[in-house]
């Protein structure tokens, strides 16, 4: 079995993620000076690459669609303890932070790791494959995700601003549970095959046994590899045979403890983000751009690796199941939490957010329909990405 799936108690990635979460006990809601806010950023570093790693090996036991599931509900999860508590620590000036947050994540995964992934998958094949049906289910549900809990609250009759009233705030995040909860029962259940990585011709993979599936595997660069290199496939889904329950098990508490530092130490330094971002007289909203960047890391990284191995369709179910999870997840806590926060809770986004998230939606369907993308359709999201962050820098 591949060293990647055989991590060892002196493997770093075990030893930084324990060591991250230590460093967050000791640094937790404390002033830190420069050069140890440097020292925590090296650690969230490195968290971020030993989650990328365990979340591999988790979704190498468990199979598709639920390894991506994993990774981006783990990290939706505690991205949303991170927004409930500098809410509630934060006074006024966070009234807007899951608004912005979840906004971010959404343009992020839309456009940053679809559109990197599409890029990537395009670069090696030339032309990215992708199945339209599990992906176009996926980009709706985002869509409609989206609409209810950011725009809908733009245009309600509230007279202190764009948010809900508590009524309205209560049917979202009802709506948004539901949402998200039947789309994982599809992705999951019934049209499971709707989410597996597809060949270069738009089909689904060979069966275990077949002729197709005995074949030699791409290796970690995507070449195909000599036989000294030849790994076991017995279910022949193109990755060597899963790990142990042991070592898989072992990987899902270190994702766990990994994303816990990578969130955590994210708040730590976020006091030195408010500041440069204070001292170069960039918008409030835009730290939270920045949280949801540092946050959303492992996602693409994972993302970026599939792509890499033609596994285009692993990488756009990480992209829209983030963005899924940070809706459905975050407006339902948020709702609940608004019981006991001070203050409006500002969810609708303004004219240029608008503009932006319809054009995010439009662009994203005139790609998914026909399955298939290619350096164009990549390009295209990434710009739309730098469009974001440049207008969120400058509104």
């Amino acid at each position: 079995m591949p060293a990647l799936l055989r991590p060892r108690m002196s493997d770093w990635t075990i030893v930084v993620p324990v060591l991250a979460v230590l460093l967050l006990l000791v640094t937790w809601n404390r002033e830190l000076p420069g050069p140890l806010v440097a020292v925590v950023a090296a650690f969230l570093a490195g968290a971020v690459l030993a989650a990328v790693h365990h979340a591999e090996v988790v979704a190498h036991k468990v199979g598709e669609p639920y390894g991506s599931l994993v990774l981006a509900v783990a990290v939706t999860v505690i991205e949303v303890a991170l927004i409930v508590t500098l809410m509630i620590s934060g006074g006024d000036k966070t009234q807007a932070l899951a608004r912005d947050t979840v906004f971010a994540a959404v343009m992020i995964t839309c456009n940053g790791i679809l559109g990197l992934s599409l890029l990537l998958g395009a670069l090696r094949r030339r032309v990215a494959v992708f199945n339209p049906e599990g992906t176009g289910g996926a980009l709706a549900t985002v869509a409609t995700l989206a609409t209810l809990s950011l725009v809908v609250p733009t245009f309600t009759t509230s007279k202190t601003g764009p948010e809900f009233s508590p009524a309205q705030l209560a049917f979202a995040a009802v709506a948004s549970l539901a949402l998200y909860g039947l789309f994982v029962m599809v992705q999951t259940g019934r049209h499971r095959d709707y989410f597996l990585p597809v060949t270069s011709d738009g089909s689904l993979p060979a069966p275990a046994g077949s002729v197709a599936a005995s074949r030699s595997l791409p290796d970690s660069d995507g070449g195909v590899p000599d036989s000294a290199d030849s790994v076991p496939d017995s279910d022949g889904d193109g990755h060597a045979d899963p790990p142990s329950t042991r070592t898989a098990v072992t990987s899902l508490v270190l994702l766990v403890v990994a994303l816990v530092a990578v969130v955590g130490d994210a708040k730590t330094v976020s006091p030195t983000i408010e500041a440069g971002v204070a001292a170069a007289n960039l918008p409030q909203a835009f730290v939270g751009v920045i949280i949801a960047l540092l946050v959303l890391l492992p996602e693409t990284l994972a993302a970026a690796r599939a792509a890499r191995r033609d596994r285009v369709q692993i990488s756009l179910n990480l992209a829209l199941g983030s963005a899924m999870a940070s809706i459905g997840l975050t407006i339902p806590a948020i709702a609940l939490a608004s019981i006991w926060l001070d203050g409006p809770l500002l969810l609708g986004l303004g004219g240029t957010q608008l503009t932006l998230l319809a054009l995010t939606v439009v662009t994203g369907v005139l790609t998914v329909v026909p399955g298939r993308a290619t350096v164009l359709q990549g390009g295209v999201h990434l710009v739309l990405l730098a469009a974001f962050v440049f207008l969120a820098a400058s509104p």
